[in-house]
């Protein structure tokens, strides 16, 4: 980072101001998603635990096709950033039409996988049968949306490529709006429609994806700005070539997503032998910690398209200034994150429940949340500017060995061998999530002080 020291302040300045403008939308674009799986667990909350229960074992399932969905559609935003970046707009409409020809089948197949899979997975668990029926029933409903969900991150990919990163936030919102009033209908019975419950649920959110899907196309499409693309003015035949070029870049970011929200499900199926409250607390502090997470990974996905940019039109010192802005600010927000979390464990606690041993226990664990923070916000930022340049395969080969031959192992050594239970699982966390920051980091320096001109 030494080169970056010479750099003039005005367009350091620059750099700033562009990364926060395109982060703020997806920091709340995220935080909406966030919302729509807050609102399902309301809802069905409040209507029995049964259903509670049912639409949780559901969502377990759903949120694997999730991952892969938006780890391999992210393939798009460094290429349409490098694109936009080397002022090659003409080459966006075709990749567009090859994102399609990709997004599609994969929607359909992760959809019915899902559908089948789940009541199959289920029965090897041992869920009670009750469950397993209502559970199904949510996944049958919920499959339906997958399509949508795949065809609507390639137009999120699309418009975010381009440093345009207002719709994701616009449809976001939207989705978040939409869902509690269609679920509440679906899932209580109101309007003359029956009560549904889980499957209600599921038949809402398939619903909403559909939405959001369709309502971003049309923005696309009477937008001048992506109209003039020709995003759809003719029909292109899939070309491998440009398909294997997404899946080179997406296949691996897909795999990294699931090897670190295995890691996070592990962690929680790990720490079920050591009691209710501690189960609880542990479910609370990770919700905690998601929701400050929303805030590294937006700047993180902004990175990815200031260095992509600059990428593109090979401004090699934008590159560097673009990923040590994102790092920076990352690391800012982390301070201000922690520092919140260190100074108030006990008083977010009480947000979530009234249960004196509960609150205890997750104040603890807010008190080590702190502390990973600074490397969750680190590693996160890094992988965002290392896609920006594609650079793809090495971070998930990074990324496997901090979170699985370090963090778990460990996690567990703590938590079983020196009797710290529930934080030596999360001071795991912090080993894998520190390793990952610091060899991420590391990578991104060695590609752009090799890049030429």
């Amino acid at each position: 980072m030494t080169s970056i020291l010479s750099i003039d302040r005005p367009r350091a300045a620059r750099e700033v101001v562009a990364t926060v403008r395109l982060a703020f939308p997806l920091v709340l674009g995220q935080l909406s998603a966030i919302g729509m799986n807050l609102i399902d667990t309301v809802l069905a909350g409040h209507l029995d635990a049964h259903t509670l229960g049912a639409v949780a074992l559901g969502s377990n399932v759903w949120v694997l096709a999730i991952i892969v969905i938006i780890g391999m559609m992210m393939s798009l935003q460094p290429s349409i950033s490098q694109l936009h970046g080397a002022e090659r707009n003409e080459d966006i409409g075709p990749l567009f039409r090859q994102a399609l020809w990709l997004a599609v089948p994969l929607g359909i197949f992760l959809g019915l996988a899902t559908a089948w899979l789940g009541p199959l997975l289920f029965g090897i668990i041992g869920v009670e049968a009750s469950l397993v029926a209502d559970a199904s029933a949510f996944l049958g409903a919920v499959a339906w949306g997958a399509p949508a969900l795949s065809v609507f991150f390639v137009l999120r990919g699309l418009s975010e490529g381009m440093g345009r990163t207002r719709p994701t936030m616009y449809f976001s919102v939207l989705g978040l709006v939409l869902l509690g009033p269609l679920g509440y209908i679906l899932m209580y019975g109101a309007l003359g429609v029956p009560r549904l419950g889980a499957f209600g649920c599921g038949v809402a959110t398939a619903i909403v994806l559909w939405l959001q899907c369709i309502a971003f196309a049309v923005y696309l499409a009477r937008r001048s700005t992506y109209r003039d693309l020709g995003l759809l003015e003719r029909f292109d035949r899939p070309r491998l070539r440009a398909i294997g070029e997404l899946l080179h870049i997406g296949g691996p970011i897909a795999i990294t997503l699931l090897m670190e929200a295995g890691l996070f499900v592990a962690v929680g199926l790990t720490i079920g032998k050591l009691g209710t409250d501690i189960i609880a607390s542990h479910q609370i502090a990770i919700n905690i910690a998601s929701v400050a997470f929303m805030v590294p990974l937006g700047i993180a996905m902004a990175t990815t398209v200031r260095v992509g940019h600059s990428r593109g039109r090979n401004d090699i010192q934008g590159v560097r200034l673009a990923g040590a802005v994102g790092l920076l600010l990352t690391l800012g927000v982390q301070i201000v994150s922690a520092t919140i979390l260190f100074s108030i464990p006990s008083q977010i606690a009480s947000l979530y429940t009234t249960d004196t041993a509960v609150i205890a226990l997750v104040a603890q664990l807010l008190t080590l949340a702190a502390i990973f923070q600074l490397s969750d916000g680190i590693q996160a930022a890094s992988n965002g500017a290392l896609r920006g340049l594609k650079d793809t395969r090495v971070p998930m080969l990074i990324t496997g060995f901090a979170y699985w031959a370090v963090g778990m192992p460990a996690g567990l050594w703590l938590a079983f061998r020196a009797d710290f239970g529930v934080r030596g699982m999360w001071m795991g966390l912090i080993a894998g999530l520190s390793v990952a920051a610091v060899l991420l980091t590391r990578r991104f320096w060695r590609l752009a002080n090799r890049l030429q001109v």
